[in-house]
């Protein structure tokens, strides 16, 4: 007479099918991101010419959402598969890179805090570069506009930032209607008027500048945000331990589900 013995060791349903809604969610939220950033790059005529790509000096924002949906997609795909199929080689790439995308936002507020002055220039020299390229990219001049209609702001560190742009420039040489002006970003709101008027900014650099201040916002948005950060450092402190906490749980889940389909593995070699 045989005696068989099976191991005590399972795979657990719960945390199986647990990490599997958990990547779902990343899965498809990749898939939509991957859709509007491709959905974005045909208006612009950029799938039908690639190398429109490569003319643009400052930052496409398309270029970040495809980025951010390709690297959700990628681990989305993995940790679904990998927990459905029970397989360790994919539950381990979902883990490590979860990991190491932990450590690199740790590092980064940690360089980030330590290294302000740093930080501050390269985002100075970021947003003045951008301004140069207002014109060139529709989803570049949104965010520019986004960020100063929010903040109430006008170029990196005043509106004369803004003469480093071909359009916006003083020069005589410029033939630009926007010659001297700044987007209409920059103008103050006026609550009576129902219609937005694009050409609020028209010739104000040409003006003495303290009248400047009557009709647009004079500060700047690299001040404007200082400015901000120390207001809502309780928000963003919230917000990264809540992102943090979705990573570690999403790790837990990993590593709990390799540790049991190993065991399971060891089990059936005894």
């Amino acid at each position: 007479m045989h005696y068989y013995r099976y191991s005590s060791a399972q795979v657990s349903c719960w945390y199986k099918y647990l990490l599997f809604s958990y990547n779902i969610i990343f899965w498809l939220a990749g898939v939509a991101l991957l859709a509007v950033g491709l959905w974005a790059w045909s208006e612009k005529g950029v799938l039908s010419d690639l190398s429109k790509m490569t003319r643009l000096n400052g930052f496409d924002p398309v270029v970040l959402v495809l980025f951010v949906g390709g690297v959700m997609f990628i681990l989305g795909f993995a940790g679904c598969v990998g927990a459905l199929r029970e397989n360790i080689c994919l539950l381990k790439f979902f883990c490590g890179t979860i990991v190491l995308i932990f450590v690199m936002e740790l590092a980064g507020a940690v360089l980030a805090f330590l290294f302000q002055d740093w930080v501050r220039d390269k985002v100075e020299t970021f947003f003045k570069n951008n301004i140069e390229s207002y014109r060139e990219d529709i989803d570049l001049q949104n965010v520019i506009d986004s960020l100063q209609k929010m903040n109430q702001c006008c170029g990196a560190q005043n509106p004369d930032d803004w003469d480093s742009n071909l359009y916006f420039n003083c020069s005589t040489t410029s033939k630009s209607r926007e010659k001297c002006g700044v987007p209409f970003s920059c103008c103050i709101p006026d609550p009576a008027q129902k219609v937005l008027n694009t050409q609020c900014g028209y010739d104000i650099r040409s003006m003495e500048k303290t009248h400047w201040g009557e009709r647009i916002f004079t500060r700047g948005c690299i001040p404007a945000l200082e400015a901000w950060l120390p207001r809502n450092i309780y928000i963003l402190a919230g917000v990264f331990v809540v992102i943090s906490l979705l990573q570690i749980f999403g790790i837990y889940l990993a590593r709990t589900l390799i540790s049991d389909i190993e065991a399971v593995k060891a089990g059936l070699h005894f």
